[in-house]
């Protein structure tokens, strides 16, 4: 009987389609509808996006093609697959004048993405037709979203300075592909074992990390230090412990740890899954508040808490003879630092003074490439002072909230994380000012 009804279900299916109907196979749609649409050359989308941080651009491929290939590094440029653009574009266009950019790998999808969005009402939208590998062959900035697709670590570690290494993480929130690596994870090399700068994101990660610094040393690693009480700071202390290393922290990092570390790990979990697996909340073994030196053979090594920046427990470590600064979370580069709850943005500021009188000719930011002082300054107290500054604007203005989320950010849109910061750090540079 089942059968019988399907039967009359499909006859009565194919009674309703039109018997001139045509089915076009695809190279043909897509012939039909590049007359259609408007498309546009690699010149012309660079030009789009350097003049106009509203627009959205979207990479329809999917994932797995970004991992291997990379996406546009622009900062409007975003990820929606062809198959879902009808019900996730409306959360990056919120009206139907927004001017949106679509693109594929080689212009095969995109055309057809580009004509739906245009069925669903939206009047500014162009195809990039050139695509994303010419977009890469020539050599414009491009974001990849795993460097080693076969470790945990984002990217494997080099020499920046003499002894010195850094597995530089993504300049992107800790995702499922990143592994929570997405901050620098250093270590340094002496006569008298290693010392490691963050512990990394979790168990594996650790590990993956350790795997490297065997590949260069036979010397083991005896100091993990932690920026501070962040997961990916912390959570891969566990595996350094069965190691045998001593974990370091400042005295606030401690206190975090042992009042939040079991929500740190649960919130980790959600996103990171298996990748999380032999991952322990365990607790420093050795805590500091202002400064603690550490002499590594001939290393003079000095771990120092210099004020106030991100967080209350951020730690930095100082190489006196290199005048090289591991800067921690006190300083970024690439990516738009986020403001917290706890942070103190004008203490923060003050706080520069401190590292600028170092001099350091070499700093390892806690995200980012390392760099020179001047380039770590316009990334963060340059950003944060122009932060400042347009908030008071808007304070003696008498505005509101309002109006300090309308604050043109539109120069950082090409940092990491812009999307992700932009408005809510307006918002808390905001609320602090208001009573200050």
């Amino acid at each position: 009987m089942k059968h019988y009804f399907l039967t009359l279900i499909c006859i009565f299916a194919l009674s309703i389609i039109p018997a001139e109907a045509e089915i076009i196979d695809g190279n043909k749609m897509l012939e039909s509808v590049n007359k259609q649409i408007t498309n546009i050359n690699t010149d012309e989308l660079k030009n789009i996006l350097d003049s106009d941080p509203n627009v959205v651009l979207v990479d329809v491929r999917t994932p797995s093609e970004l991992k291997i290939t990379g996406t546009i590094n622009r900062g409007q440029n975003i990820n929606v697959v062809r198959g879902w653009l009808e019900f996730q574009i409306g959360d990056h266009a919120k009206t139907k004048d927004t001017p949106i950019i679509v693109y594929c790998g080689r212009n095969l999808r995109s055309p057809l993405a580009a004509k739906t969005l245009e069925r669903m009402g939206y009047t500014n939208v162009k195809n990039y037709s050139d695509g994303y590998f010419a977009w890469k062959e020539e050599f414009h900035p491009v974001k990849i979203s795993d460097y080693e697709p076969d470790n945990m670590l984002y990217r494997l570690p080099v020499e920046v300075a003499d002894g010195v290494y850094s597995a530089i993480g993504a300049t992107q929130p800790y995702t499922y592909e990143n592994s929570n690596h997405n901050n620098n994870l250093s270590f340094i090399v002496t006569s008298d074992g290693v010392l490691v700068f963050n512990a990394g994101g979790s168990y594996l990660v650790a590990k993956a990390l350790h795997e490297e610094i065997k590949k260069i040393t036979d010397q083991p690693v005896k100091y993990v230090v932690l920026e501070n009480s962040q997961g990916h700071a912390i959570l891969g202390s566990n595996y350094w412990k069965e190691q045998g290393a001593i974990i370091i922290a400042h005295i606030e990092a401690d206190k975090e740890i042992k009042h939040r570390g079991e929500d740190i790990y649960a919130r980790t979990l959600r996103v990171q899954k298996e990748k999380i697996i032999g991952t322990k909340i365990v607790f420093p073994d050795l805590t500091f508040k202002e400064k603690m030196p550490i002499l590594m053979g001939s290393t003079n090594i000095q771990l120092m808490h210099i004020g106030a920046s991100h967080s209350p427990d951020d730690i930095q470590l100082w190489l006196p003879e290199q005048k090289l600064l591991i800067s921690g979370d006190t300083a970024f580069n690439e990516r738009m630092l986020p403001i917290f709850p706890h942070t103190n943005a004008a203490a923060w500021i003050e706080t520069w003074d401190k590292i600028e009188a170092l001099e350091p000719e070499l700093i390892i930011p806690g995200h980012g490439e390392p760099t020179d002082l001047a380039t770590i300054t316009k990334f963060t107290k340059d950003y944060l002072v122009y932060m400042r500054t347009e908030v008071e604007k808007v304070l003696d203005d008498d505005g509101g909230l309002y109006e300090a989320y309308n604050i043109d950010q539109s120069m950082f849109r090409d940092r990491g994380t812009f999307r992700e910061l932009h408005k809510q750090n307006a918002e808390r540079i905001f609320k602090q000012m208001e009573f200050e």
